[in-house]
């Protein structure tokens, strides 16, 4: 049996599941969804409501990165990805630190993959109009690594939802969702959300760059519209949605593009030295009406 934290304030309820990965199990308000809830499978971290990443985001290409003139291998983490993704924080159980009734403390006191070891924790903060996420991130290992980290939220969708946000960039991607070639929005209108749209019919599968850090999800009736805003150095959004059939999608604020490790310059990376740290937030917040 999976265990659960509940936190609520008036209305609100929020669902923890510590044991698997210090997801989010369930966020309602007054019984309607802000968040996809769980559905029980304890064999899928990504049947939950929202995951934590760290110490990475998405996919790391060629077995691994090179820093500082060293080779570090990094194995694949999931049986059908041929690439490590989202690190392992999202795969091992956190500890439950402190509660109160609107808030709670977990920690991952020993993170590992590949060359990273590092200490993870998160504080979330419950309201009646918000959930607010503080991530710390602390590299535990003996010497300096580029690190990363984000939020993985799921949210419903239904033929109501809408989304709109403000980024400069979008990365296209290839058939292992690997980056290709990077856009201007200026230049690709047909993937810009600056105003409110419909999701596309289609696959939508990519890393949107200089996210201003605002984004607003109009849900209709049967789930909760919310807006959700980020950290400065969480300027990433990685927008994901199957199809059309598909009853969720994803907003991920994440610090770097899919790849980071790989790419030119590292973007988004933080290079963080033995017992350094980087903080993050996401805040989803709706109306209190």
């Amino acid at each position: 049996m999976t265990e659960l934290l509940t936190l609520s304030s008036g209305p609100v309820v929020l669902v923890l599941a510590p044991s698997m990965g210090g997801a989010v199990a369930r966020l309602d308000v007054s019984g309607r969804p802000v968040l996809r809830p769980w559905n029980g499978d304890t064999d899928n971290p990504f049947s939950l409501a929202s995951n934590v990443l760290v110490p990475f985001s998405n996919r790391i290409s060629s077995g691994g990165l090179n820093w500082d003139g060293e080779y570090h291998p990094i194995g694949a983490n999931l049986r059908d990805e041929a690439y490590p993704i989202h690190g392992d924080g999202f795969q091992k159980p956190w500890t439950i630190e402190n509660v109160s009734p609107h808030s709670a403390r977990l920690v991952l006191y020993a993170g590992n993959i590949g060359p990273f070891h590092y200490c993870a924790e998160q504080i979330f903060h419950l309201t009646q109009t918000g959930l607010r996420i503080e991530l710390t991130l602390t590299n535990t290992g003996t010497q300096a690594l580029p690190f990363g980290c984000g939020f993985h939220p799921w949210f419903p969708r239904n033929a109501a939802t809408k989304l709109s946000f403000a980024a400069k960039g979008v990365w296209m991607e290839d058939d292992d969702h690997l980056p290709t070639n990077h856009l201007s929005l200026d230049d690709a209108p047909d993937w810009d959300f600056l105003s409110t749209r419909s999701l596309p019919n289609g696959l939508l599968n990519n890393g949107y760059t200089d996210w201003r850090g605002l984004t607003q999800i109009e849900q209709g009736v049967d789930y909760v519209s919310v807006h959700i805003t980020a950290s400065e150095n969480l300027s990433t959004a990685i927008v994901y949605s199957p199809n059309a059939k598909a009853d969720f999608f994803c907003f991920e604020p994440v610090s770097h593009p899919v790849d980071a490790f790989n790419l030119s310059g590292h973007p988004g990376l933080m290079p963080l030295t033995p017992s350094q740290s980087m903080q993050t937030w996401m805040e989803i917040s709706w109306s209190s009406k």
